[in-house]
């Protein structure tokens, strides 16, 4: 026994810090968990972005509703993911993270009428005056937010405080729809990567769980401090729903 505690302690003190953390969750205002040195750091959002553009384009009726209308990929976009590949509609949109599909709806939308929503959402920074701003901007650009105001405007989200048409709510729920998690706990949300300090990745899960009659918003960010090879936003989100799990324990006492 006291030859295992040693080599745990041991891989704690010779393994370096690989990312700065923080951990966010709230409850109707309360704060519930806030873990972490960087939850006022502002970052840029990346595909988290996609929970406030999924907005946006039901509300605009750009999306009529998660399977209508559908895009065709084009030769001229430049995929991240080769599953971006081919038709995608609102929900495979959302599924795959497809940024080429980000970028046609906000395009549609025209810049007047995006800003108008980034500004009413009082979005993180709200600044998209950087290069391209109606396909780029909130991509390693001039958006950014913090984990405290991502659950921040999450809650204003679940609880439907934009003037937005009901239908926008209800679709991007539906699209936002991750998986049920331990005691039928249902969580909502999405990931996104981006780049800081030049080739170090930040990663992102956001969103909420639900349950009956309560809805607990979360936000969770690593930003890498050394070069790593799997995606940011994958680890992210591995290490959100750990702790989730331990919440949820909790929370069915």
């Amino acid at each position: 026994m006291k030859v295992i505690i040693y080599l745990m302690f041991f891989s704690l003190i010779s393994s370096p810090l690989q990312a700065a953390e923080c951990f966010i969750l709230k409850e109707k205002g309360k704060t519930l968990k806030s873990e972490g040195d960087i939850c006022k750091t502002r970052f840029t959002p990346q595909s988290t972005f996609k929970i406030p553009l999924s907005l946006m384009a039901f509300d605009s009726e750009i999306l009529k509703s998660e399977s209508a209308p559908s895009f065709p990929f084009k030769d001229e976009y430049s995929p991240t993911l080769n599953v971006c590949k081919g038709h995608h509609n609102a929900k495979t949109w959302m599924r795959d993270s497809c940024v080429w599909f980000s970028q046609e709806l906000t395009k549609k939308m025209g810049l007047k009428k995006f800003k108008n929503y980034v500004t009413s959402f009082n979005y993180g920074n709200m600044d998209i005056s950087g290069e391209h701003p109606l396909t780029h901007s909130w991509l390693n650009s001039s958006l950014k937010i913090s984990p405290v105001e991502q659950t921040e405007f999450l809650e204003k989200v679940i609880n439907q405080k934009f003037s937005l048409r009901k239908q926008s709510y209800d679709h991007s729920k539906t699209i936002l729809f991750n998986q049920e998690l331990s005691g039928g706990w249902k969580l909502y949300g999405k990931t996104g990567s981006g780049r800081h300090q030049g080739e170090l990745q930040h990663g992102w899960f956001v969103g909420w769980m639900e349950k009956d009659n309560r809805k607990l918003v979360f936000a969770h960010l690593i930003a890498d401090e050394t070069p790593q090879s799997s995606f940011a936003s994958f680890r992210s989100k591995n290490e959100l729903v750990t702790k989730l799990w331990y919440v949820i324990n909790e929370l069915e006492k």
